[in-house]
Protein backbone atom coordinates (compact mmCIF):
# COMPACT_ATOMS: atom_id res chain seq x y z
CA UNK A 1 0.00 0.00 0.00
CA UNK A 2 1.40 3.39 -0.94
CA UNK A 3 1.80 6.13 1.67
CA UNK A 4 1.34 9.87 1.34
CA UNK A 5 3.94 12.35 2.61
CA UNK A 6 1.37 14.82 3.98
CA UNK A 7 0.02 14.54 7.53
CA UNK A 8 -0.36 16.36 10.82
CA UNK A 9 -0.40 14.92 14.32
CA UNK A 10 -0.60 16.34 17.84
CA UNK A 11 -0.38 14.51 21.16
CA UNK A 12 -0.18 15.66 24.78
CA UNK A 13 1.00 13.81 27.87
CA UNK A 14 0.99 14.49 31.62
CA UNK A 15 2.86 12.85 34.46
CA UNK A 16 4.73 13.51 37.69
CA UNK A 17 7.49 14.93 35.50
CA UNK A 18 5.21 17.67 34.07
CA UNK A 19 3.23 18.34 30.89
CA UNK A 20 4.44 17.97 27.30
CA UNK A 21 2.85 18.50 23.89
CA UNK A 22 4.25 17.22 20.59
CA UNK A 23 3.23 18.43 17.13
CA UNK A 24 4.52 16.85 13.93
CA UNK A 25 3.79 18.08 10.41
CA UNK A 26 5.03 16.34 7.26
CA UNK A 27 4.90 17.51 3.63
CA UNK A 28 6.35 16.18 0.39
CA UNK A 29 10.09 16.40 -0.19
CA UNK A 30 12.68 14.63 -2.29
CA UNK A 31 14.40 13.17 0.77
CA UNK A 32 13.84 12.82 4.52
CA UNK A 33 14.49 16.23 6.06
CA UNK A 34 13.85 16.57 9.80
CA UNK A 35 13.56 19.88 11.68
CA UNK A 36 13.13 19.67 15.47
CA UNK A 37 12.18 22.51 17.83
CA UNK A 38 12.84 21.84 21.51
CA UNK A 39 13.18 23.82 24.74
CA UNK A 40 16.85 24.59 25.28
CA UNK A 41 16.89 22.57 28.52
CA UNK A 42 15.88 19.46 26.53
CA UNK A 43 18.23 19.97 23.60
CA UNK A 44 20.16 16.80 24.45
CA UNK A 45 17.07 14.75 23.51
CA UNK A 46 17.25 15.94 19.89
CA UNK A 47 19.39 13.07 18.61
CA UNK A 48 17.08 10.47 20.13
CA UNK A 49 14.00 12.15 18.62
CA UNK A 50 15.69 12.47 15.23
CA UNK A 51 16.67 8.79 15.26
CA UNK A 52 13.13 7.75 16.21
CA UNK A 53 11.60 9.77 13.37
CA UNK A 54 14.08 8.41 10.82
CA UNK A 55 13.19 4.82 11.78
CA UNK A 56 9.46 5.43 11.32
CA UNK A 57 9.44 7.64 8.20
CA UNK A 58 11.30 7.21 4.91
CA UNK A 59 10.74 10.43 3.00
CA UNK A 60 9.29 13.91 3.40
CA UNK A 61 9.97 17.21 5.17
CA UNK A 62 9.21 16.69 8.87
CA UNK A 63 8.67 19.54 11.34
CA UNK A 64 8.57 18.37 14.97
CA UNK A 65 7.77 20.84 17.76
CA UNK A 66 7.93 19.85 21.43
CA UNK A 67 6.67 22.00 24.31
CA UNK A 68 7.35 21.19 27.94
CA UNK A 69 6.14 22.59 31.26
CA UNK A 70 7.36 21.22 34.61
CA UNK A 71 4.90 20.22 37.30
CA UNK A 72 4.75 23.31 39.51
CA UNK A 73 2.76 21.48 42.21
CA UNK A 74 5.78 19.44 43.25
CA UNK A 75 7.42 22.30 45.16
CA UNK A 76 5.33 24.68 47.24
CA UNK A 77 8.19 27.10 47.69
CA UNK A 78 9.28 29.29 44.77
CA UNK A 79 13.07 29.69 44.82
CA UNK A 80 14.07 33.35 44.64
CA UNK A 81 17.38 35.05 44.08
CA UNK A 82 16.91 37.59 46.90
CA UNK A 83 20.35 39.08 46.38
CA UNK A 84 19.57 39.95 42.76
CA UNK A 85 16.12 41.29 43.69
CA UNK A 86 17.62 43.53 46.38
CA UNK A 87 20.23 44.89 44.00
CA UNK A 88 17.55 45.69 41.43
CA UNK A 89 15.47 47.55 44.03
CA UNK A 90 18.46 49.58 45.16
CA UNK A 91 19.32 50.50 41.60
CA UNK A 92 15.75 51.64 40.93
CA UNK A 93 15.78 53.85 44.06
CA UNK A 94 18.99 55.54 42.88
CA UNK A 95 17.51 56.52 39.50
CA UNK A 96 17.36 60.35 39.12
CA UNK A 97 13.67 60.38 38.23
CA UNK A 98 11.20 62.79 39.86
CA UNK A 99 7.67 61.72 40.71
CA UNK A 100 8.46 58.06 40.08
CA UNK A 101 5.59 55.68 40.78
CA UNK A 102 6.05 53.15 43.58
CA UNK A 103 7.89 50.06 42.46
CA UNK A 104 5.74 47.11 41.45
CA UNK A 105 7.23 43.94 42.99
CA UNK A 106 5.88 41.85 40.11
CA UNK A 107 8.13 43.80 37.75
CA UNK A 108 11.09 42.69 39.83
CA UNK A 109 9.92 39.07 39.71
CA UNK A 110 9.76 39.22 35.91
CA UNK A 111 13.44 40.10 35.70
CA UNK A 112 15.46 37.17 34.33
CA UNK A 113 17.15 35.23 37.13
CA UNK A 114 15.06 36.56 40.02
CA UNK A 115 12.92 33.43 40.09
CA UNK A 116 15.31 30.51 40.03
CA UNK A 117 14.09 27.33 38.42
CA UNK A 118 16.09 24.17 38.34
CA UNK A 119 16.55 22.88 34.79
CA UNK A 120 14.58 19.71 34.02
CA UNK A 121 16.44 16.42 34.21
CA UNK A 122 16.71 15.37 30.55
CA UNK A 123 17.61 11.80 31.50
CA UNK A 124 14.42 11.46 33.56
CA UNK A 125 12.32 13.02 30.79
CA UNK A 126 13.87 10.98 27.97
CA UNK A 127 11.54 7.97 28.26
CA UNK A 128 8.19 9.84 28.51
CA UNK A 129 9.19 12.37 25.84
CA UNK A 130 10.29 9.70 23.34
CA UNK A 131 7.11 7.76 24.05
CA UNK A 132 5.09 10.90 23.34
CA UNK A 133 6.92 11.47 20.04
CA UNK A 134 6.39 7.81 19.09
CA UNK A 135 2.64 8.07 19.77
CA UNK A 136 2.49 11.24 17.68
CA UNK A 137 4.24 9.39 14.87
CA UNK A 138 1.52 6.71 15.09
CA UNK A 139 -1.01 9.44 14.29
CA UNK A 140 1.16 10.72 11.44
CA UNK A 141 1.60 7.27 9.89
CA UNK A 142 -2.13 6.52 10.13
CA UNK A 143 -2.91 9.80 8.37
CA UNK A 144 -0.31 9.19 5.68
CA UNK A 145 -1.63 5.69 5.05
CA UNK A 146 -5.23 6.93 4.77
CA UNK A 147 -4.31 9.67 2.31
CA UNK A 148 -2.05 7.26 0.41
CA UNK A 149 -5.03 4.96 -0.07
CA UNK A 150 -7.05 7.85 -1.53
CA UNK A 151 -4.20 8.82 -3.85
CA UNK A 152 -3.78 5.22 -4.96
CA UNK A 153 -7.45 5.01 -5.89
CA UNK A 154 -7.27 8.18 -7.98
CA UNK A 155 -4.12 7.00 -9.77
CA UNK A 156 -5.64 3.57 -10.50
CA UNK A 157 -8.72 5.23 -12.01
CA UNK A 158 -6.53 7.24 -14.35
CA UNK A 159 -4.48 4.16 -15.21
CA UNK A 160 -7.67 2.42 -16.33
CA UNK A 161 -8.64 5.47 -18.40
CA UNK A 162 -5.19 5.49 -20.00
CA UNK A 163 -5.48 1.78 -20.81
CA UNK A 164 -8.82 2.50 -22.46
CA UNK A 165 -7.20 5.19 -24.62
CA UNK A 166 -4.38 2.81 -25.60
CA UNK A 167 -6.83 0.00 -26.43
CA UNK A 168 -8.95 2.31 -28.60
CA UNK A 169 -5.88 3.50 -30.47
CA UNK A 170 -4.63 -0.06 -31.00
CA UNK A 171 -8.02 -1.04 -32.40
CA UNK A 172 -8.04 1.91 -34.80
CA UNK A 173 -4.38 1.58 -35.86
CA UNK A 174 -4.80 -0.88 -38.84
CA UNK A 175 -7.62 1.18 -40.28
CA UNK A 176 -5.63 4.41 -39.84
CA UNK A 177 -2.64 2.95 -41.68
CA UNK A 178 -4.83 1.65 -44.51
CA UNK A 179 -6.58 5.03 -44.82
CA UNK A 180 -3.23 6.77 -45.05
CA UNK A 181 -2.11 4.33 -47.76
CA UNK A 182 -5.31 4.94 -49.72
CA UNK A 183 -4.86 8.71 -49.46
CA UNK A 184 -1.38 8.52 -50.94
CA UNK A 185 -2.55 6.36 -53.87
CA UNK A 186 -5.60 8.57 -54.50
CA UNK A 187 -3.44 11.68 -54.40
CA UNK A 188 -1.06 10.18 -56.93
CA UNK A 189 -3.98 9.28 -59.19
CA UNK A 190 -5.42 12.81 -58.92
CA UNK A 191 -2.11 14.25 -60.06
CA UNK A 192 -2.03 11.80 -62.98
CA UNK A 193 1.45 10.73 -62.03
CA UNK A 194 2.69 7.47 -63.48
CA UNK A 195 4.68 6.03 -60.61
CA UNK A 196 6.57 2.80 -60.44
CA UNK A 197 4.39 0.43 -58.42
CA UNK A 198 7.29 -1.17 -56.54
CA UNK A 199 8.83 2.20 -55.74
CA UNK A 200 5.47 3.50 -54.54
CA UNK A 201 4.98 0.52 -52.27
CA UNK A 202 8.50 0.97 -50.91
CA UNK A 203 7.96 4.65 -50.12
CA UNK A 204 4.59 3.92 -48.53
CA UNK A 205 6.18 1.24 -46.39
CA UNK A 206 8.81 3.70 -45.14
CA UNK A 207 6.13 6.30 -44.41
CA UNK A 208 3.92 3.81 -42.61
CA UNK A 209 6.87 2.67 -40.49
CA UNK A 210 7.42 6.29 -39.43
CA UNK A 211 3.75 6.60 -38.49
CA UNK A 212 3.53 3.23 -36.74
CA UNK A 213 2.96 3.74 -33.01
CA UNK A 214 2.50 0.09 -32.03
CA UNK A 215 5.77 0.04 -30.06
CA UNK A 216 4.82 3.20 -28.15
CA UNK A 217 1.43 1.72 -27.28
CA UNK A 218 3.05 -1.53 -26.09
CA UNK A 219 5.46 0.43 -23.87
CA UNK A 220 2.61 2.49 -22.47
CA UNK A 221 0.76 -0.69 -21.52
CA UNK A 222 3.92 -2.04 -19.90
CA UNK A 223 4.47 1.18 -17.91
CA UNK A 224 0.85 1.25 -16.72
CA UNK A 225 1.11 -2.37 -15.58
CA UNK A 226 4.24 -1.47 -13.59
CA UNK A 227 2.46 1.52 -12.00
CA UNK A 228 -0.39 -0.73 -10.88
CA UNK A 229 2.10 -3.23 -9.44
CA UNK A 230 3.95 -0.54 -7.48
CA UNK A 231 0.69 0.79 -6.05
CA UNK A 232 0.07 -2.60 -4.43
CA UNK A 233 3.47 -3.08 -2.81
CA UNK A 234 4.37 -2.09 0.75
CA UNK A 235 7.79 -0.51 0.17
CA UNK A 236 8.18 3.20 -0.79
CA UNK A 237 7.55 3.67 -4.52
CA UNK A 238 7.31 7.45 -5.03
CA UNK A 239 10.58 7.92 -6.89
CA UNK A 240 10.00 4.96 -9.22
CA UNK A 241 6.46 6.10 -9.94
CA UNK A 242 7.74 9.57 -10.77
CA UNK A 243 10.26 8.04 -13.22
CA UNK A 244 7.49 5.98 -14.86
CA UNK A 245 5.43 9.15 -15.35
CA UNK A 246 8.37 10.71 -17.21
CA UNK A 247 8.62 7.65 -19.46
CA UNK A 248 4.87 7.59 -20.11
CA UNK A 249 4.89 11.28 -20.97
CA UNK A 250 7.73 10.66 -23.42
CA UNK A 251 5.73 7.93 -25.15
CA UNK A 252 2.65 10.16 -25.32
CA UNK A 253 4.74 12.92 -26.91
CA UNK A 254 6.02 10.44 -29.48
CA UNK A 255 2.42 9.47 -30.28
CA UNK A 256 1.63 13.12 -30.94
CA UNK A 257 4.68 13.63 -33.15
CA UNK A 258 3.77 10.55 -35.25
CA UNK A 259 0.09 11.45 -35.48
CA UNK A 260 -1.27 11.09 -39.02
CA UNK A 261 -4.89 11.46 -38.03
CA UNK A 262 -6.92 13.69 -35.74
CA UNK A 263 -7.93 10.61 -33.73
CA UNK A 264 -4.29 9.85 -32.87
CA UNK A 265 -3.71 13.49 -31.93
CA UNK A 266 -6.74 13.49 -29.64
CA UNK A 267 -5.65 10.22 -28.01
CA UNK A 268 -2.19 11.64 -27.45
CA UNK A 269 -3.57 14.78 -25.80
CA UNK A 270 -5.96 12.77 -23.60
CA UNK A 271 -3.09 10.50 -22.51
CA UNK A 272 -0.89 13.48 -21.64
CA UNK A 273 -3.68 14.98 -19.53
CA UNK A 274 -4.13 11.70 -17.62
CA UNK A 275 -0.36 11.31 -17.13
CA UNK A 276 -0.04 14.87 -15.81
CA UNK A 277 -2.89 14.28 -13.36
CA UNK A 278 -1.16 11.15 -12.10
CA UNK A 279 2.20 12.90 -11.88
CA UNK A 280 0.75 15.66 -9.68
CA UNK A 281 -0.59 13.07 -7.24
CA UNK A 282 2.60 11.01 -7.30
CA UNK A 283 4.63 14.04 -6.15
CA UNK A 284 3.05 13.49 -2.73
CA UNK A 285 3.75 9.73 -2.48
CA UNK A 286 6.55 8.50 -0.22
Amino acid sequence: MIVSMTAFGRKESDGPWGHAACEIKTVNHRYLEIAIRLPEDLRQLENGIRKLISTRLNRGKVDCTLRYEPDESIDNEIPLNLELATRLMNIVEKLPVRGMQPMNPFDILRWPGVIQKDPPDADTLSEPILKLVDETLDIIIAGRQWEGKQLGGMILDRCENALTQVAQLKEQLPALIENQRSRIINRANELSINLDHDRLEQEMLLLINKMDVAEELDRLESHIAEVKRLLNQDSPAGRRLDFLMQEMNREANTLGSKACNIAVTNNSVDLKVLIEQMREQIQNIE
